[in-house]
């Protein structure tokens, strides 16, 4: 069975071909085409199938992450969106949680509204926390706000109405209604989308829904056309936030769902890395392009949030536009290779905007102006600049060169080579603060994990910010240019399905609305997993938000399988009081537990377990060491250091950086002091000196 990956970043598409009958996997990366992705895939998977000697015809799947909905929010180029709520609410996505995320800065950013208070309109109607209606749906309302809408040339409309989540009959009549007058129109309502309590989260998610409906449906026709093209069809699949697959069809209805495509992808990956080399601790690091990623997994198990943020400001909690739906554990910053570099108020500052694919960083030739991250490790000797991206591009020096010296260095009245070297560590800085989020804010103590190093850009950085952070070991996978499009090859289907309803768990009827609660999720969850096109019996597991009586927010507890039978809340209740103590320190035996948000996944069994090991060059066993002058401060500034080929370290003993290893997708920078190995799979290991200083 052959089957191709492939994931859409902001700089480069990496493609990933798997042929589980030879074992044989060949890799491919391209330019990314922001104006149509869809052409750097066409050009990618031409040429990868061209390598493997195939058609597409011969392909048992597709897989495929994106940033095309990400992009469209952060960038704000989304649909033109309108929202319908119940009298009284207009302004629940203005006011929020009414909580700053810093206390007490006086002048903080808020994201800019997906939609604009003038484009949100209120019809008369009122639905109770029970589901019982207390104000009926007043259609005269709907009729003028409809037609105010339609006026008002939205294009896509969010149904966020209250309490709907309990009673979703007002919605669906308001989206009839819609959809008689505009039979085109994109409709979200947020009892389908995240039928869940707390208006502000649930409103968000509908709106983010509705904002990246037609954006996603346009994408993948044209995405679809060009697999049709080249005599792929209906082999599609789509990884979710979750890092499930889903159906081209229901990332169309739910394009919400695909926000953390890639980054998903990437953390599947880390997680096969991880148990290759005997490790169940790791934190992720993703530097691509654009942005960098850090995650985590923990006991072996990538951490899904039951919740998320996206665009947030300056990477604090609480900034961001909130949406009440599971994804991987992740902090996404503005840093990577195409980060531009510039100086503000007397000081050098780096991201979070981006130079991208195009005109892209000064040394790609491309029309770039303005210095970036690449174009600094260019000049400090780290990228060879003929071998980069597997020899595809060759960069220019020179003029990296003199962009940094222009833009960064004469303003600072420095050398070139300290400009680089500042961009380089405030870069490395700016992720350190990253990786203390994931780590130290949220309990992990990052001397007790590896840390696993991926993307175009991610291992060049990583010692580095290992050892700022005090991690002891980096591993730099095979095939780390293009982890995520590997990481797609190691995804399975897999549905989410929530509600919330409040239970309490020493309650006469709690076994009962437990059962009935989850024989309903599963008639959900089996209709949503059909659309995915997977035959056979899916997993299936339970979790739930939790709380004690009383208490405000809710903590995530895995539940326990088998039959809901008069144990079964008992044995729930256990399983709260572990995760509470497991995360509190501390636990109350004679608190009141309760249920708030039940959660059901089906999951269906994935394709076996990929080997990651890429074929190693010849030339490569056998290319003789290449000195060149790379900055290493720990040295005394430019020192003469050796460049190795990947392949060169197979069955080499450890051996002490100062060293450069070139990857066909990657560069691996290894400082002075650190010690460096490949394992027997073909993953690079960097051991860090703890007593080493950046």
């Amino acid at each position: 069975m052959i089957r191709v990956a492939f994931d859409i970043g902001g700089t480069f598409t990496d493609f990933v071909l798997h042929d589980s009958r030879s074992n044989r996997t060949i890799t491919g990366k391209v330019p990314t085409t922001p104006d149509d992705p869809s052409v750097a895939v066409e050009a990618g998977l031409r040429d990868i199938l061209a390598s493997a000697g195939i058609g597409g015809g011969d392909l048992a799947a597709v897989l495929h992450a994106t940033t095309v909905a990400t992009n469209a929010v952060l960038e704000r180029k989304g649909a033109a969106t309108g929202l319908i709520t119940t009298e009284g609410f207009r302004d629940v996505l203005l006011i929020g949680r009414q909580k700053r995320y810093e206390t007490y800065d006086l002048y903080i950013n808020k994201p800019v509204p997906l939609v604009r208070r003038r484009h949100i309109f209120e019809v008369r109607e009122r639905v109770a926390a029970d589901g019982s209606v207390v104000t009926p749906l007043d259609m005269e309302s709907v009729d003028r706000v409809i037609d105010a809408l339609l006026a008002a040339g939205r294009q896509s409309i969010a149904i966020a109405l209250l309490h709907a989540y309990a009673n979703p009959e007002h919605e669906q009549r308001i989206a009839d209604r819609l959809r008689q007058k505009a039979p085109g129109i994109a409709v979200t309502l947020s009892s389908d989308v995240s039928p869940k309590f707390r208006e502000y989260e649930r409103t968000s998610t509908a709106v983010t829904n509705a904002y990246v409906m037609p954006i996603m449906d346009r994408y993948l026709m044209r995405l679809e056309a060009t697999l049709a093209d080249l005599g792929c069809h209906d082999r599609l699949l789509i990884m979710q936030s979750n890092a499930g697959l889903a159906s081209p069809a229901m990332a169309r209805d739910y394009p919400v769902r695909v926000i953390e495509s890639g980054p998903a992808a990437g953390i599947l990956m880390c997680a096969e890395v991880a148990r290759s080399i005997g490790r169940t601790d790791v934190v992720t690091f993703d530097m691509g392009g654009t942005t960098a990623k850090l995650g985590a997994i923990d006991n072996g198990t990538p951490a899904i949030m039951p919740t998320f943020e996206v665009d947030l400001v300056r990477s604090r909690r609480g900034s961001g536009l909130p949406l009440n739906l599971p994804a991987v554990e992740m902090q996404e910053i503005g840093a990577g290779g195409g980060s531009i570099a510039r100086v503000e108020k007397g000081m050098i500052a780096v991201g979070p905007d981006s130079a991208g694919a195009v005109p892209g960083p000064i040394g790609y030739r491309k029309g770039g102006t303005r210095p970036t991250i690449t174009d600094a490790n260019v000049v400090l000797g780290y990228i060879s600049p003929d071998r980069f991206n597997a020899g595809t591009m060759t960069l220019d020096v020179a003029a990296a060169t003199e962009g940094l010296e222009t833009h960064v260095a004469r303003p600072l009245g420095i050398s070139v080579a300290e400009a680089a070297w500042g961009v380089h560590m405030i870069a490395t800085t700016n992720m350190e603060n990253a990786l203390r989020l994931v780590s130290v804010e949220r309990g992990r103590d990052p001397r007790n994990y590896a840390m696993v190093a991926f993307g175009g850009a991610g291992p060049l950085h990583a010692a580095r910010l290992a050892r700022r952070a005090g991690v002891p070991q980096v591993v730099v996978p095979n095939g780390a240019g293009v982890g995520s499009a590997i990481g797609l090859l190691q995804a399975a289907p897999r549905i989410d399905v929530s509600t919330t309803r409040v239970i309490r768990l020493d309650g006469k009827d709690a076994q009962t609305s437990l059962d009935q609660l989850y024989r309903q999720l599963e008639v959900q969850a089996r209709n949503e997993i059909g659309r995915v096109g997977q035959g056979g019996e899916p997993q299936w597991s339970r979790y739930a938000q939790m709380r004690y009586v009383g208490q405000g927010f809710e903590i995530h507890v895995e539940l326990p399988d088998g039959a809901i039978d008069a144990s079964y809340p008992g044995k729930v209740i256990e399983a709260f009081r572990q995760a509470y103590l497991r995360k509190n320190k501390f636990v109350d035996d004679q608190g009141i537990v309760e249920g708030v948000d039940w959660t059901l996944v089906a999951t269906h069994a994935r394709h076996g377990n990929v080997d990651i090991r890429m074929a190693e060059s010849g030339a490569g066993r056998g290319a003789p060491v290449v000195m060149r002058k790379a900055w290493f401060p720990e040295a005394g500034g430019f020192t003469d250091t050796r460049v190795l080929d990947r392949a060169a370290l197979s069955g080499a003993a450890p051996f002490a950086g100062p060293v450069i290893i070139d990857d066909p997708y990657c560069t691996i920078v290894v400082p002075p002091g650190d010690t460096v190995h490949m394992n027997d799979a073909g993953h690079i290991i960097i051991d860090i000196d703890p007593e080493g200083r950046s």
